[in-house]
This record gives C-alpha cells, structure tokens and sequence, in this order.
C-alpha cells in the first residue's frame, strides 16, 4: 500500500449502536491497524430532532465495550476537529457558496408544498400519457420524479423566502462511475440524477454533501459503509469532480440478515443492538468473532482471535453475499471463549452478572474463579453462568420433593451422615478431600459411588444436576454445605 491509510466511522446518535455499524467500525478499524493507518470516529449529529446525548452515550459505550477504538475523534480530538458535523456548519456554508459561485449550485426557493405539486401533476401526466398509449404503467414508474430545475435561472427571486443550495447537475451526457472493492464497477448516467439538496435553509448539510466535505477534509482515503448507501455515492462523486478534489476509494458492504432472513432492523430484531447482547452475558470477543463473519472471510476458519483479524483483514476479502444471523453460531462462539479465556479474566466478567442478582462479591473473591471452573463447560453466557451460581450463595436450599423422596431415603441418609461427619472433620476443604471421603463411604457400605454422591447432591443443591460432587461442595463451602446437610439429616 502507498501510503497509509485513513478510515472512519460516521454514525448517527439517534439510537442505540446498531450491530452492521459495530461491523462497519470494526472493518474500518482493522483495516487501520493492519495498513498502519489512521482509524477516524466522527459524529454526524445533523438530524436534530432524534439526535439525543443518551444515543452518543450509547454508541461510545458500545465501541469501548467492543474495544474498537478510535485515534481520531470525540474524546479524543486531532488535526481535523470538530469531529460533530453540527459543529462545523460554517464549513458547509463556506463551500456551497464557493459551488454558488463557480455555478454548480444554485439557491432554490421551491417550497415543500410546491414540490408536492408539481410531482403530483407529473405522476397525473405519466399515468395519462400511458393510458393513451395503451400501455400499463408501475406505481413506481408514474411516481418517479426528478427536481425540474425551476429554480436553476430563476429571476423572480421571492422576498424574504428562505431558500435550500441544490448541486446543479451537469447538463451534457455522461456517466459517473466507481470501481467498489466489494460490488465491482458501478455506473449511471447523468441523466438519471437529478439536482439534490445539499443545504438546507437552517445551514443544516445533507447526508451527500456533508459527508464529502468531512470525508476530503479529513483525508479519508477509503469510504467503508453498507450497500445501502450504493446510490448516495453517485451524486457524491458528482460533487467531488464539481470540487476538482480527489474521491477516495469506496467498499460497500453486504446486508446482515435476521434469523428470518430479513434485514437486520432496530424494529424488529432485538439481536441488532450492541449492548443488549452485553447484557445477555455475550463476550465481546465472541461478538466481534461472530460479526467479522457476516461477509468477510478467512478460508474455513471460524475462531478467530483479534490478533488474526488485524493480521489477515482487507476489503478485497469481503463478500457481497448478506450474512444471516445465526443465534446458535453466537452462542456456540460464546461458550468457546468462556471455556478458553483466562479463568480470572472470565471471573471478573462474571462479578457484574452476579451483583445484579443480589449477591455482589468482592474483586478476586474465591468463589468467582470457582464458579467459573465450575460451570464454564456447561454455561454459554455469563448470565447462565451467574444463575448457576446463584444457589451456591444462598443460605438455606429448596428441595425438589421428587428427588428428595427417591434419593433422601432412610437408607440413603445413613450414608449422608457419614460423608457429613467426615467432611466436618477435614483441615482442608478441597475438591479431592471431598471425593475421598465419598469413595471411602461408598467402598465401606459397598455401593456404587453414585449411591452415596446423589444423595448428597440432592441435600446441598436441592436436585439431581450439578458438578461433580467434590466441586459442588467446595463451592457450597463448609460451612454452608454443613448446615444443608444436617437440614437433609433432620428430615429422617
């Protein structure tokens, strides 16, 4: 690569962070880090009605959650600040006059009722032309319609009328094109766009127009964003040439699907939101694992660590094709991770899920990393892991009647005393003391290690599922345990 390159992520804080712009960020931010560039956040803020501090919030804590992190931008600032477009409106104002000026933009006093109808009257004509003609015409065919250019040579300028900038299309033919490294050579015709809006009548940009301005004078050299934004680039590489400034590259990416094979949208997928998925006991290394593979990928590999991602990512390797989300992938992806990540790491992830059900333990307590060993073989989030540990920070256990009558026998209690008297008496309370003194009673009483092990499972938990007994009462600790032994003892 010539020079190093200079990538962004640009949302809007309007909601939440939606997971195929956690997948844009993450994209731009490994391409940065593998080519030695500059990963850029800047905040495009001009919808000023849904933009609110709580969705800014959202997005900075989603990104930081993630790890994704930004050298230039909010925070952190940079040689281009402000990186909030809403800060930076006499920018825009200052270059659409220069457009104005060179007559390439022009003020347009079109109010939105005369627009109404004049497309009105259009589709009327188009349906009536067609009926003449014989011929049936699509909804979306009579409906069709581009700004006719009233306002490109308008004298009668209405005073006092506020007025919007539109970008003046050429008038000759021609093609506009681009060469995107995901979808391959794109093209139309002049003559299928029409003269946009770039500024509206408050200062206010447009999502084409703010966005090349930030874009150049940021020195962006690659625009990395979804396949819907396809046809914005059109008329944004119309304004680069009326600028005479140098486009940067373009990547568009595929769509991520719903497990219902619908676009992945705020309203009606609950899995598009970042931090919902934290608070479902997702790691972020098995969320980004997941989400690096809806388009991209890397032979047949499916655990993938962020060191591989930095060291094999490019755009050239992204598919077009839309990835579906596959909630099963996730959580098989999620327990990988809790069974391979440092036993402390995944303990102290553990803490805040416990807390919130009222059993806040503090930092390097013994039982986290117990718990962890415990259950990371069978949890496939942090929530389960939590909520099988739970029981063993209660005091007092409610027995499930069914097992206590089959496994909480005359008998069986004979057994629960000796193991309970010998336990009482150990100097060391650990996982392979524990396991003796139940294969001692077993072999003394010569029955199977399960007639004795249930029993006493069903007296410290309350059921039959739990670790292996050992661990389950090394978890429970002594003292604990004892007390729900002898409350199993006193039903005989």
């Amino acid at each position: 690569m010539a020079s190093s390159p200079r990538v962004r992520f640009a949302p809007s804080p309007t909601g939440y962070l939606h997971i195929g712009g956690a997948r844009t960020a993450l994209f731009n931010y490994l391409y940065a880090r593998r080519f030695g560039g500059t990963f850029i956040l800047r905040i495009e803020d001009t919808d000023l009605e849904r933009s609110t501090e709580a969705s800014l919030k959202a997005i900075f804590d989603a990104l930081k959650w993630l790890d994704i992190a930004w050298d230039e931008g909010p925070e952190k600032g940079g040689p281009h600040s402000p990186y909030f477009q809403t800060q930076r409106l006499d920018t825009y104002r200052q270059h659409a006059e220069q457009l104005i000026a060179a007559g390439k933009a022009y003020r347009c006093y079109c109010t939105q009722d005369e627009l109404r109808e004049r497309r009105a009257l259009s589709e009327k004509s188009r349906r009536a032309q067609a009926e003449k003609e014989g011929r049936k015409i699509t909804d979306e065919e009579a409906r069709a319609w581009k700004y006719d250019g009233l306002c490109r040579n308008r004298k009668d300028i209405p005073e006092g009328r506020p007025s919007v900038v539109r970008f003046k299309m050429p008038s000759n033919e021609g093609t506009v094109s681009f060469d995107d490294l995901v979808l391959g050579r794109i093209a139309k015709e002049y003559s299928d766009l029409d003269d946009w809006v770039m500024l509206r009548a408050d200062g206010i940009p447009l999502y084409n127009y703010g966005c090349v301005i930030d874009d150049h004078l940021m020195e962006i050299t690659l625009v990395s964003r979804g396949q819907e934004h396809v046809n914005s680039t059109l008329p944004q590489l119309m304004l680069y040439q009326a600028l005479g400034w140098q486009p940067p590259q373009f990547a568009h990416l595929p769509l991520i699907l719903g497990p219902d094979r619908e676009k992945l949208s705020k309203r009606k997928h609950k899995e598009a939101d970042v931090m919902l998925h934290k608070a479902n006991g997702i790691l972020p290394e098995a969320l980004l694992n997941f989400v690096i593979r809806l388009g991209w990928s890397h032979g047949d590999d499916e655990v993938i660590s962020r060191q591989q991602m930095i060291e094999w990512f490019d755009f050239k390797d992204v598919g077009s094709t839309s990835g579906v989300w596959n909630p099963d992938k996730l959580l098989w992806l999620n327990q990988h991770y809790l069974k391979t990540l440092p036993v402390q790491d995944i303990a102290g992830r553990l803490a805040p899920f416990l807390a919130e059900k009222g059993h806040a333990l503090p930092p390097g307590d013994a039982h986290l990393e117990r718990f962890v060993m415990a259950f990371r073989e069978r949890a496939k989030t942090l929530e389960e892991m939590a909520t099988m540990a739970v029981p063993y920070l209660k005091q007092g256990v409610t027995l499930d009647e069914k097992a206590a009558a089959k496994h909480l026998t005359a008998d069986a209690l004979k057994l629960v005393r000796q193991v309970r008297d010998e336990a009482a008496a150990l100097p060391e309370w650990s996982v392979a003391a524990l396991d003796t003194i139940i294969k001692t009673v077993s072999e003394r009483a010569a029955v199977g290690m399960g007639k004795v092990a249930q029993p006493v499972r069903v007296a410290i938990t309350g059921n039959t599922v739990s670790p292996g007994i050992g661990e389950t009462l090394l978890l429970m600790g002594k003292d604990e345990a004892l007390r729900r032994l002898d409350a199993a003892l006193a039903r005989g």
